[in-house]
């Protein structure tokens, strides 16, 4: 089932008493090395507290992952700013994104691409995802329910795929909806340990890969992927 482009809601995000600490978690940021000044920006516009459970709202916005539900988690900030920095965006792109899950991301996404395809495989994750997605006021998110190891091949090629599950080796339906010069961005390992890798289409069909180091994400289940 797909959800075409997420229309604007009645209030970006409101929670006029979260703006404190939704800045220090920027000052938090910059003090772990996050220097991208749009990167920052689009923490600095998305309410974080949206998207996490009523119970841990309070928690919104520490450095830490955490739960949401079906045994999936949001992942810490400081994370999703080293994905979103090694991704380089400059506003134009073609985004797909592996693993809505919260929506958090899909919308700081939304922030700093052109175009954001999101596919989530929990079905249950997605309808408070919607809703906070929609409360962010952004049109540039469309969503897909399905298994991520397989792409979204209607709208490829993509400039960016970004992974939020972990692989033990690369979906090559991933590597066949990227673009010439497009970057994915996928941790790569066993189910509990992986390393974080940015693979770049270059001239010629070829792929370079670089590590980015040890990180630690959810398996990422599919047909390419884990099994369930």
């Amino acid at each position: 089932m797909v959800a075409g482009p997420l229309g604007a809601g009645t209030a970006a995000g409101g929670g006029g008493e979260y703006r404190g600490a939704r800045r220090r978690l920027i000052e938090t940021l910059q003090g772990a090395g996050v220097s991208d000044l749009s990167v920052l920006r689009a923490f600095d516009l998305v309410p974080r507290h949206l998207f996490v459970p009523t119970g841990v709202r309070h928690r919104a916005y520490e450095d830490s992952a955490l739960p949401i539900g079906n045994g999936q988690t949001i992942s810490q900030p400081s994370i999703h700013a080293r994905y979103l920095e090694a991704l380089k965006l400059a506003g134009r792109e073609k985004v797909l994104e592996i693993g809505t899950g919260s929506g958090y991301q899909t919308v700081l996404l939304a922030h700093l691409a052109g175009q954001v395809f999101s596919i989530e495989r929990i079905g249950a994750l997605l309808d408070p995802a919607r809703e906070a997605i929609k409360a962010c006021a952004v049109r540039n998110v469309s969503i897909l329910v399905g298994d991520g190891t397989l792409g979204w091949s209607g709208f490829a090629p993509y400039d960016a795929i970004l992974v939020s599950a972990a692989a033990p080796k690369v979906p090559q339906p991933l590597v066949d909806q990227l673009a010439e010069g497009g970057r994915l961005l996928i941790p790569l390992g066993g189910r509990d340990e992986q390393v974080l890798y940015l693979i770049t289409r270059v001239p010629g069909g070829m792929l370079d890969e670089r590590a980015l180091g040890p990180v630690r994400f959810v398996p990422l289940v599919g047909a390419h992927g884990w099994p369930s």
